[in-house]
This record gives C-alpha cells, sequence and structure tokens, in this order.
C-alpha cells in the first residue's frame, strides 16, 4: 500500500475509533455528536500525524503506540488527572485492533 494511502487508513481508523468511544462514553457534557466526536478524535489524530513524522515510513507499531500515548497524555492534560487504567487498556487494545488490524487485512490481501 502506498504511503499516501496508509496514512489515509491511519486517520480512518483512529476516526472510527472516536466514534466509538464517543458513541459508548456519550455524556450531557459530551454528547455523541459531531463537536463531541472531533472532541474525542483530535488528539489521537494528533497522535497519528506525531507517529508518522517519527516512522517516516509505514511502521505500524511506531505509529500506534505515538498515537495511544499521545491521545492519553493530551487527554490527561485536559482533564487534569491521570487516565483510569481500564480506558488506558481500552484505547490502547481498540486503537491497536483497527490500526494493526488493516495493516493485517491488507498484507493477507497482498498475498491473495
Amino acid at each position: 500500500m502506498s504511503k499516501p494511502y496508509a496514512i489515509a487508513a491511519d486517520y480512518v481508523a483512529i476516526a472510527v475509533f472516536a466514534l466509538l468511544a464517543r458513541a459508548a462514553h456519550q455524556s450531557d457534557e459530551m454528547p455523541f455528536n459531531f463537536t463531541g466526536w472531533l472532541s474525542t478524535l483530535w488528539p489521537f489524530a494528533l497522535g497519528v500525524t506525531l507517529g508518522w513524522l517519527i516512522a517516516r515510513k509505514n511502521n505500524g507499531g511506531v505509529i500506534w503506540i505515538v498515537t495511544v500515548v499521545t491521545g492519553l497524555v493530551i487527554w490527561g492534560i485536559r482533564n487534569q488527572a491521570f487516565p483510569h487504567w481500564s480506558f488506558v487498556v481500552v484505547a490502547t487494545l481498540m486503537s491497536a485492533l483497527l490500526m494493526l488490524g488493516w495493516r493485517g487485512v491488507a498484507k493477507l490481501a497482498r498475498k491473495n
């Protein structure tokens, strides 16, 4: 897969991650709407950007880790608290499933 498509796939993956997170954790303060989704999305999208700048190639593991760490650090700064361990686990696993998952599917598709 070409680099532009891989970058786009990572942004789509993290956008889906943010959509699922917002749907699962909607509240009066952060409703399930476009602005709520954007508020959830931008820290992790910034992480995707930083991950690609650091990795400079389609190194899914590096991009994923940078994405998760960036998103969770920004969450902590915004909320003036360390994220609950369950949030860290779920965010890490779901982002891995989505960001590394598309790479696995693409690799299998290339073999066939």
